[in-house]
């Protein structure tokens, strides 16, 4: 097994050398840490990962060859009671006691209402529809049915959640993922624009040949490097419903990666808010405060989000609508922040635009970038890009 670990690691482009090899062997053979999957995964990847940029590819590969053997390893358990978050066999409801569940009401009401259970309850519940419990058709707990509700651990089962309190591990995306097509950067090139700048380090060669033809000697010219004078910022959602998306997210960030010199890029979940990250694996420890952004970036930046839009919309309109976090301005107030900031503004959305008009969210954030939202496909991108280059600074 762990020659076929080596050859993974090598597989995925992490140089794993047999000297690792008999490292990793030799500290087991040692005791060196205690017998525990948890353990063997930060042993093995202090043994082989020399650089923090492929710690996504090796949980990717330490999953694949040791599937089975852990199942969450480096991940804080949520505060919760951990009982309440194992969900028993889901209640399977007909659609006429699906029509009798009534909503609470508000946002408001919604949370108001919990409050007072959290207070209230003084033990486990399950299968009801009032206690915060598992299964039923409480608005409150996880694995029921409820078509409003505030889901507290557990997954998601009916996406009706207007709040979820839960922690969540995200991954970077990799800007090293190759191109299931080449015609993503070519769309993305409509957006450019070159220009010579900087030192003269690239030979002339047509300059020199008539330098040289004019002067009767060599007369060697120099130029500046031909770059994309462009400068975009990336906006990426991340995590939960974006996750069926990695794959051509990535594929987007690696082609704008190549084709523009001039990218600064951050995550967000569902909604920007007051702060935004580069690591996900330090999103809490290492925020970058959205108001440093706007003011760091001039306003000739394109700006491009990329994300699904789908959550509750109290996410956006409401102060505290966050999943993570209580946020004290609402998602809305910043994404106009943004678009007032930014004139050449878009949102790249990865969900097919028939899909959209069934989501109030997508609805409101469409609203809110002034109608500037297109398909993650060819043809979108490619509307996109010509919207952007509309507005050429």
């Amino acid at each position: 097994m762990f020659f076929n670990f080596v050859d993974e690691l090598r597989a995925a482009g992490i140089p794993a050398s047999f000297k690792e090899h008999l490292t990793l062997l030799e500290a087991l053979d040692k005791d060196v840490i205690e017998q525990s999957p948890e353990a063997f995964y930060y042993l093995s990847r202090a043994t082989f990962v020399k650089d923090e940029g492929l710690i996504d590819r090796f949980d990717q590969v330490f999953a694949k060859v040791f599937k089975g053997i852990l199942t969450d390893y480096g991940q804080n358990p949520v505060d919760v009671p951990e009982d309440w978050l194992k969900a028993v066999a889901e209640k399977f409801l007909s659609e006429e006691e699906m029509e009798k569940i009534k909503s609470l009401g508000d946002w408001d009401e919604i949370m108001e209402t919990l409050k007072k259970r959290l207070e209230e309850q003084e033990k486990r519940h399950q299968g009801g529809n009032k206690w915060i419990g598992t299964g039923g058709t409480s608005p409150f707990g996880n694995s029921g049915y409820n078509p409003e509700g505030v889901r507290i651990g557990g997954e998601s089962k009916h996406k009706r959640a207007i709040k979820v309190w839960d922690k969540r591990e995200f991954k970077n995306l990799d800007n090293t993922k190759e191109l299931g097509t080449r015609n993503i950067k070519m769309a993305l090139r409509r957006l450019r624009r070159f220009a010579r700048e900087g030192a003269a380090d690239e030979l002339d060669l047509d300059a020199t040949i008539d330098g040289t033809a004019k002067q009767g000697w060599l007369d060697i010219r120099m130029r500046p490097e031909r770059h994309n004078a462009v400068k975009l910022l990336l906006f990426l959602d991340v995590g939960g419903s974006m996750d069926p998306f990695i794959k051509v997210t990535e594929e987007l960030f690696s082609a704008a990666t190549s084709e523009f010199k001039n990218l600064e890029f951050f995550y967000f979940h569902n909604c920007l808010y007051e702060g935004v990250w580069k690591d996900n694996r330090r999103r809490w420890q290492e925020r970058t405060k959205t108001w440093d952004v706007l003011h760091k970036y001039g306003h000739d930046y394109k700006i491009v989000f990329v994300g699904d839009a789908a959550m509750s919309p109290y996410e956006i309109t409401h102060p505290g609508g966050s999943v993570e976090h209580m946020n004290e301005e609402a998602g809305a107030t910043w994404m106009q922040r943004v678009v007032n900031t930014y004139p050449a503004t878009v949102w790249l959305n990865p969900v097919p635009e028939k899909q959209w008009g069934y989501s109030q969210s997508t609805k409101i954030m469409k609203q809110l970038v002034n109608d500037r939202m297109y398909p993650l496909t060819l043809d979108g991108l490619d509307d996109a890009m010509r919207e952007l280059s509309r507005k050429q600074g």
